[in-house]
């Protein structure tokens, strides 16, 4: 073990685990190791561009820190337990039984912040369980802010189009939702859905399928329609992308026990329980953001762009997040393909908006050192890299169990992203022996791997 600082293990919030629950958690801090291998993708950086960055971040003066802690959980993915877990590790909750609502908060969980960073939605073992178990974090106090993740959109959006004129920028959003978000629908059939009094009324399969798919002439129609807001790649990319959804999409909806009829079913509850603003789960849109800022960070679910940056820095994030609520209730794949959309699905590929030096002066300029976000999945803790010197804190450190399981990760994930007052950036991630520290502003930085 190497440059390891005893006094540093102070920094572990303290935690009190449900009985018989396995502590797979570090208990001790290391600075965070910067110099580790590149990430195995197209976007990272390495440790250069990221020290070089920060010292440009550095140049603009002091930072500013947010006045209480925040604590930073991204991407849970329909995984309840995952997210209780998460806030025991990160000193939020104390759980005293096996429910979704068995747990108080705790002196320093009531004294923080809670930013969900997007993504509640998809993927793993129960969307209604994890959205009942955010429910009661709110429900009992916790000042908690909930941001919108491509997942959690493509839901809205999907559900919105079904309701809409059918037209070539809209007819495919519900399809393009994909078999990730069947689960949910067999949900909220089994659980909402009475089907001797909401099939009642539902024509017959051809006719529900139809009003699922976007059509024949679609594929034609699109590629002219989607011009104005597309690429040509992108285009290209999307009908790729809707020519396997529609190919499959029913026979997965199938294998899980639901006809077209019965899916349509479930959509129309969905978007009554989602979508209406008396439904059981309105909440859950009405209380979302698109950023939050606090003090020098911006948290947001994947990244930024040049216009998105600019906005900030003339408007702040209150115009934006008013601006997210009208855009996302309004036209379903022009907010989608839009810039505001690309906070919550850019990875910085080629097909999405552009972040250049001139977005990251615009931030610079209106107090933005770092961007905190989700989206990009790693599997050994937080990492952090540097996009046109822009630096960026990833935190999506694999959570639920569905992405767990596929990716060979073991158990259940379980961890956090605390950020101090003092400047303290503290990871912790069941998939990493140490808990990372990183201040910005003091370069206490190990410059080799830990061994």
């Amino acid at each position: 073990m190497a440059n390891i600082d005893s006094s540093l293990d102070q920094l572990i919030p303290a935690r009190s685990f449900r009985p018989g629950l396995p502590d797979t958690l570090p208990a001790r801090v290391t600075p965070w190791p910067l110099d580790l291998p590149e990430p195995d993708n197209d976007c990272g950086t390495l440790a250069s561009d990221f020290i070089s960055s920060l010292a440009e971040a550095n140049s603009l003066g002091p930072w500013t820190w947010p006045k209480k802690p925040i604590v930073f959980i991204s991407d849970v993915h329909a995984d309840a337990e995952s997210l209780l877990r998460s806030l025991e590790a990160s000193g939020i909750a104390h759980r005293y039984g096996l429910g979704l609502n068995d747990f108080h908060l705790t002196d320093f969980g009531l004294a923080c912040q809670v930013v969900i960073g997007g993504d509640c939605l998809d993927k793993g073992p129960s969307n209604l369980d994890l959205l009942a178990s955010l429910k009661a974090l709110m429900d009992k106090g916790a000042d908690t802010v909930l941001l919108a993740g491509n997942h959690d959109l493509r839901l809205l959006l999907g559900l919105a189009s079904l309701g809409a004129k059918r037209g070539s920028l809209s007819a495919h959003m519900f399809v393009r939702m994909g078999k990730k978000v069947l689960p949910l629908m067999k949900e909220v059939f089994d659980l909402h859905v009475d089907p001797k009094t909401d099939l009642k009324h539902l024509p017959d399969e051809e006719t529900c399928r139809k009003q699922m798919l976007p059509g024949k002439k679609w594929f034609k129609t699109f590629p002219k329609a989607a011009a104005e807001h597309l690429l040509p790649a992108a285009i290209d990319k999307e009908l790729n992308r809707l020519r396997k959804k529609t190919k499959t999409f029913f026979q997965n909806a199938s294998d899980l026990g639901l006809s077209a009829r019965e899916l349509y079913a479930a959509a129309l509850k969905c978007r009554e329980l989602f979508v209406d603003p008396h439904g059981d789960y309105a909440w859950f849109y009405q209380s979302m953001k698109a950023v939050h800022r606090s003090g020098s960070l911006l948290f947001v679910h994947a990244g930024i762009d040049d216009h998105m940056a600019r906005q900030l820095s003339k408007s702040g994030p209150a115009q934006i997040n008013s601006q997210f609520i009208t855009e996302s209730r309004a036209e379903p794949f022009t907010f989608y393909s839009g810039s505001l959309a690309n906070l919550m699905r850019t990875k910085y590929r080629p097909v999405d908006h552009p972040l250049t030096e001139a977005g990251v002066r615009d931030l610079h300029s209106c107090g933005v050192r770092m961007l905190v976000h989700g989206h990009v999945n790693r599997h050994h803790g937080q990492e952090l890299s540097a996009k046109q010197g822009l630096l960026h804190l990833e935190a999506d450190i694999t959570l639920d169990r569905h992405s767990r399981e596929s990716e060979g990760l073991d158990g259940i994930g379980t961890g956090a992203t605390i950020i101090h007052p003092d400047g303290n950036i503290l990871g912790i991630s069941c998939d990493y022996p140490y808990a990372k520290l990183f201040n910005p502003e003091h370069l206490h930085l190990v410059q080799r791997p830990l061994t």
